[in-house]
């Protein structure tokens, strides 16, 4: 029987200062080695992914944007990818009529950017945007039509929580939301995807894209419910949210105590 290990990245396979520690690092590439089949789910872009796990040999396609895209560890191509249609617009202009000025992500010329008016944006996004500073997909732009460019795939809102709630109620039941505070910023945080993007469903793509007939799955947030629901197995680290631990197989170590990895040191056969 084949088995696929998916382990979410912040705040289960980082620790808290978002590094991974040498000695998971040395678990997991030992593991790989012997022929454990590892990926990862996580909300970041493949680009801030790949920074924070140098130094896995991990050769097999990975999970970015909350499922919705697959990217090939190796040469970077997209697998798996889900865009909004057009309809999407309409949440834009429902955001920025509210004075919440998101984040776009979309494809321009078949490059990955991220579209934002900087001089609008609120202070937890200014701060995010900042944080990727150099990167290559950052896009700016001044006009708010300019936030409608290209083929659209996620679109991430870092605002007040009294600005954002209400929007998360209006759209919950029809657009996949994600509506939770980052875990290092504590800001909050309103995320849309494609409906039919999701890391349960990237996780099924990906079991099946390798032909594996087992699925085992690490987590601590609200974005990881859907992935713990469809998978055989699910571990919770200690540190993970309350309705995430009620769900999970077992809950195992603190993620700043390499939990993921003594798991499977232990457990891998």
């Amino acid at each position: 029987m084949k088995t696929l290990y998916v382990s979410d990245l912040d705040g289960t396979l980082l620790r808290s200062d978002e590094t991974i520690s040498e000695y998971t690092i040395q678990v997991i590439n030992e593991l790989v080695e012997k022929g454990m089949i590892f990926s990862y789910a996580t909300a970041r872009s493949f680009h801030t992914a790949h920074k924070v796990t140098q130094g896995f040999h991990a050769k097999i396609p990975l999970i970015v944007y909350n499922g919705t895209m697959i990217k090939d560890n190796l040469t970077k191509e997209i697998i798996v990818s889900n865009f909004f249609d057009e309809s999407i617009d309409h949440l834009i202009t429902d955001l920025i009529n509210h004075e919440i000025y998101p984040i776009v992500y979309s494809i321009m010329n078949n490059e990955e950017k991220f579209s934002y008016i900087e001089d609008k944006c609120s202070q937890g996004t200014i701060d995010f945007i900042h944080s990727r500073k150099n990167d290559i997909r950052s896009h700016p732009v001044e006009h708010i039509e300019d936030l409608y460019r290209g083929n659209k795939f996620y679109i991430t809102c870092i605002d007040k929580k009294e600005k954002l709630e209400p929007i998360y109620t209006k759209y919950k039941n029809v657009l996949h939301c994600i509506y939770q505070k980052d875990f290092y910023s504590k800001e909050q945080w309103l995320e849309f995807l494609p409906n039919n993007a999701s890391k349960s469903n990237a996780v099924q793509q990906l079991k099946e894209y390798l032909g594996c007939d087992k699925v085992v799955v690490f987590g601590d947030g609200k974005n990881d419910i859907d992935m713990f629901e469809q998978a055989d197995e699910c571990y919770a680290v200690e540190n993970a949210v309350d309705e995430l631990k009620c769900i999970a197989t077992q809950i195992i170590g603190h993620h700043n105590d390499n939990a993921v990895a003594k798991w499977l040191k232990e457990n891998y056969k």
